[in-house]
């Protein structure tokens, strides 16, 4: 046999081998769905109560998303009509951004304001029974949809929190959450302070609206950029608003499956603060969006980044409806900052590490600890 012969032979024998590959890998599946066929059959016809079939499969079908990974998850046509409602900026509900974690709820952050950031619910808190139901073994969708109720309703929730020995039990009366991205002060007259408690489709222009109305103030020297306790929100936003603060460089890119849709953003020309100092303050509850900006920010060596290491949300989500007029949301992509690090499960560590002393997150210079020593940074 000559040479080209038997390279043709090897392409033959490697395609037929492909083939009953993917042959067997197709009888591996219609045998899983036979055997799920069967186990359906033998839950509706033995289990010792009614089941409803269809609470079953989306069910099923939820479980298959939320095994790939804690984001991924399956909307039934009422969720998704619910999470529709609560993106366009207003909303009834505790105001706490959750997801799961080994199969326990996890407080991602509550938001500024909200019902449950009065009461004291802290980022890093897990929800272990809502109204005495025990919530471990549920899926992150059906603990959603008991957090959820009428305006003005009273909702009880026990959490375990790190560090404190004893369950925590909170009563929050369920309100209508108004997001306030933006809120800034001047202290001690030299210091623009601007916090961002969500990356909403007005933050950037709002942040710039501040930034440049803090420019027009001679006296001030240092700006304190203040991300904890925000969850995230839009990739637009958080590429926008890192942009302010560089003239140049990779902001984040984002790599998927498919190589042909993986992506890199660039800063723009002109800093908006024109290489004043920048302090960042994060925290375990920022996450997301606020990730990519602290993590840009500090890989430029644009900002000093103080407080507490961030949550680690580095992957990117996409809403995909169905034909029940349901939806999926999807795990597409993942987030890398300009050194080539991903956020996922690590998150950004600060430059100087500040852990909060104060067991409820508030605002002010007296008794927060990390906002303090970012003021007493800039002011040498």
């Amino acid at each position: 046999m000559n040479k080209s012969k038997t390279i043709i032979f090897f392409i033959l024998f490697s395609l037929l081998l492909n083939k009953n590959s993917f042959a067997a890998a197709e009888v591996t599946i219609y045998e899983k769905i036979d055997l799920f066929s069967e186990v359906l059959n033998k839950i509706n016809k033995e289990y010792v109560d009614e089941v409803d079939q269809s609470e079953v499969m989306d069910s099923a079908i939820n479980g298959v998303l939320q095994s790939l990974d804690p984001y991924s998850a399956y909307m039934s046509p009422e969720s998704f009509q619910n999470m529709q409602t609560e993106t366009s900026g207003e909303f009834g509900g505790l105001g706490i951004e959750v997801s799961m974690e080994s199969g326990v709820v996890k407080v991602i952050s509550p938001l500024d304001d909200s019902p449950a950031y009065e009461v004291g619910v802290k980022a890093g808190d897990y929800i272990v029974k809502i109204n005495n139901i025990q919530v471990q073994g549920k899926t992150l969708s059906e603990a959603v949809e008991l957090m959820r109720g009428p305006v003005g309703s009273n909702i009880e929730i026990t959490v375990r929190r790190i560090g404190v020995k004893k369950a925590l039990t909170f009563n929050i009366t369920r309100k209508i959450i108004k997001i306030k991205s933006v809120k800034s002060k001047i202290i001690d007259n030299n210091i623009g302070y601007i916090r961002l408690t969500a990356f909403n489709e007005n933050s950037g222009k709002q942040i710039k609206k501040k930034l440049n109305e803090f420019n027009g103030n001679q006296k001030i020297k240092g700006f304190i950029l203040d991300l904890r306790n925000n969850p995230g929100g839009l990739l637009s936003q958080a590429i926008k608003i890192s942009d302010f603060f560089l003239s140049s460089g990779e902001i984040v890119s984002t790599k998927s499956r498919k190589e042909s849709e993986n992506r890199k953003w660039f800063a723009k020309s002109g800093d908006i603060l024109k290489g004043k100092t920048l302090v960042v303050l994060i925290n375990n509850g920022s996450a997301s969006a606020s990730e990519i900006v602290a993590g840009a920010l500090k890989d430029h060596k644009r900002a000093i980044l103080i407080g507490e290491n961030s949550y680690g949300k580095g992957s990117v989500q996409s809403i995909i409806p169905l034909k029940n007029n349901g939806a999926i949301r999807l795990t597409i992509s993942k987030y890398y900052l300009p050194s080539g690090k991903s956020i996922s499960e690590v998150g950004v560590t600060p430059d100087i590490v500040v852990a909060e002393e104060n067991d409820e997150f508030r605002i002010d210079t007296e008794t927060d600890n990390q906002l303090s020593y970012a003021i007493k940074l800039l002011n040498g």
